[in-house]
């Protein structure tokens, strides 16, 4: 009898420890999962996604602009943190909502005087920043409802947007299927991977514009240190419109790291040009796939995150229009400065300047841009 209560016994704690580890496993185990975010005024349901990695690491994904609503972080004590700006609810990112986390395009950043041309006619699309045409138009996809499944991965775990911007959609020729990938990577790497294929010739420069803010209360980003790995830069005229390519000035050098702050109230007229930084650097490729374009390390949390872009530009952008209106997350009041924008793209006006990398896509090509961020702490 006592041989079959020992036997019993050793088999229930087997079965115990077993259901432990099986427990733990499933915890550490990447995943994602699906619960509504709102619903806009037309009845549509807006999804959020919720990805975490092996390590805690996470964000939160809606289907409305396919934003990126948070990236939680560890500082260098093992605490989380939100890095980016954004809402708690959707009726701020459908109001006011100054592409916080979105998907850019068709176009990422500005097409000078709203027009381009294209196999020999002209494409008229929305002046919507002063004379200029900018991410997209009135309705980029950052307004736009995106279809929304899991990506199952052995190393991590992500989410797939897919939209098809008809043909005419905001000025742009061609039926045009896109698709967005994130994926959030055990090795504490998020990967972006932009497609799209046409029906017909048009053009295409895609995009997120996540504004990053590393720190622990999000007051201005003045003092992270930020690297760029560019010698050469695109200053812009008064319209921020690109006037072609010039070595980087002093002001504009971020080859070695350097506080944001450092220099950007200084007396450069291309800062008074874009009240701050808003410019695209040409990155110092060394091959055709992924190259180093940018890091960013925030020294009071020890946050640290690397850009690595397919992509031959990187749009930094310090937040000069935040202003002290927005109150986003939490209640916090986004002031000047208090989030910064590292778009990896192909050059803004492309379409009408024949010096810069083409943005063209035809029927039976795909495009397709991939960017890498990785993120740690020192």
């Amino acid at each position: 009898m006592r041989q079959f209560e020992l036997l019993f016994r050793s088999r229930w704690l087997l079965l115990i420890a077993i259901a432990t580890i099986t427990a733990c496993s499933t915890k550490n185990k990447p995943r994602t999962m699906k619960s509504v975010f709102g619903t806009l005024s037309d009845g549509t349901q807006i999804d959020q996604y919720d990805i975490k990695n092996v390590n805690g690491i996470s964000m939160s994904v809606i289907t409305y602009g396919g934003i990126i609503t948070s990236i939680e972080t560890p500082d260098r004590n093992g605490k989380l943190g939100d890095i980016v700006l954004g809402y708690d609810n959707l009726e701020g990112y459908v109001s006011n909502n100054p592409y916080f986390g979105a998907i850019i395009g068709r176009y990422g950043n500005r097409i000078a005087k709203g027009e381009f041309q294209l196999d020999g006619e002209t494409y008229h699309l929305a002046k919507n920043n002063g004379a200029n045409h900018l991410h997209g138009g009135v309705k980029g996809f950052d307004k736009v409802v995106w279809t929304a499944e899991e990506i199952a991965l052995s190393d991590g775990a992500g989410v797939k947007l897919t939209y098809t911007s008809p043909d005419g959609e905001e000025g742009y020729p061609g039926n045009l299927d896109v698709t967005v990938k994130y994926m959030l990577m055990d090795d504490n790497s998020l990967v972006f991977e932009y497609s799209a294929v046409t029906d017909k010739t048009t053009i295409v420069n895609l995009t997120n514009h996540s504004y990053y803010n590393l720190a622990e209360t999000k007051d201005k980003i003045l003092g992270h240190e930020l690297r760029l790995n560019a010698s050469q830069y695109l200053p812009v005229d008064s319209t921020l419109i690109p006037a072609g390519i010039d070595s980087v000035s002093a002001a504009f050098d971020f080859r070695e790291a350097k506080a944001v702050g450092r220099d950007i109230d200084s007396e450069d007229e291309q800062l008074k040009m874009g009240g701050g930084y808003d410019h695209c650097w040409v990155i110092d490729a060394k091959n055709d796939s992924l190259n180093f374009a940018a890091s960013l390390y925030e020294p009071h949390s020890g946050r640290f995150m690397e850009v690595l872009t397919s992509e031959p530009g990187i749009q930094f952008y310090s937040g000069n229009f935040l202003d002290g209106t927005i109150t986003g997350k939490g209640s916090t009041v986004y002031v000047h400065r208090s989030g910064l924008c590292l778009e990896t793209q192909h050059f803004p006006d492309t379409p009408n300047q024949p010096d810069f990398p083409g943005v063209v896509l035809n029927p039976g090509e795909q495009y397709y841009s991939k960017t890498v961020t990785k993120f740690s702490t020192k």
